[in-house]
């Protein structure tokens, strides 16, 4: 008679025949869960990088190309530069900053200028200089403008007053910028930002220098 052990070997043999043999995975089958687990980081990183981007692109820094010759000598057509976006939130503008802003004949458009008057000011333009007259210059400060190229002339004859949210601004390229000489003060609420980085070209990357009269 057979034994106990043998009748326990003999049942155990009988369930193992019975399972189906699982089938082992196929070359396209790992293949296909390669690409799978590939997407899916790399949609994790787009995800996580919008996530970081969007809000310094939107709320921080932005790119701006420059076009056209108004800033020459300082800045060119083409140059890339970033903005500051949220310095203003916290500080007013200065004078001798550059800045970006909406062009108000034309907000679709940006404009990049240097705020020569701040509100409260009043800026003269005679014989090719720049005063300006506030609380502490009631006699009139005449601007050097140190920035600007030897073969500038700030032509106009015109006595701007400033309410307390405009701005008076030029481009460096006196000769051929189209400004506050032409279509007036600025109005804060059409500032975007401050240039304070150029990029590109690399062999000018550099800060934009902070100026003082």
């Amino acid at each position: 008679m057979p034994t106990e052990q043998e009748i326990l070997n003999s049942i155990k043999g009988s369930t193992n025949s019975s399972k189906p043999a699982e089938p082992e995975p196929t070359e396209d089958y790992s293949k296909t869960r390669e690409t799978s687990a590939f997407i899916w980081e790399t949609v994790k990183v787009i995800i996580i990088s919008l996530a970081i981007i969007l809000p310094i692109r939107y709320y921080l820094v932005q790119p701006f190309f420059v076009k056209g010759a108004s800033m020459e000598d300082n800045l060119h057509d083409g140059d890339y530069l970033l903005i500051d976006e949220i310095s203003y939130r916290f500080n007013d503008p200065k004078r001798g900053d550059i800045i970006v802003f909406r062009y108000p004949e034309n907000p679709s458009q940006f404009f990049i200028k240097r705020i020569i008057g701040l509100p409260g000011e009043t800026v003269e333009i005679k014989n090719d200089e720049v005063t300006i007259y506030n609380d502490d210059f009631k006699q009139g400060l005449k601007l050097e403008e140190n920035y600007l190229s030897l073969n500038q002339q700030t032509i106009g004859n015109l006595r701007s007053e400033l309410d307390g949210d405009e701005y008076f601004v030029l481009g460096d390229n006196r000769l051929q910028s189209s400004d506050s000489r032409r279509w007036g003060e600025l109005n804060k609420s059409f500032i975007t930002g401050k240039a304070f980085l150029r990029l590109w070209p690399f062999n000018r990357l550099t800060k934009i220098p902070v100026i003082s009269y």
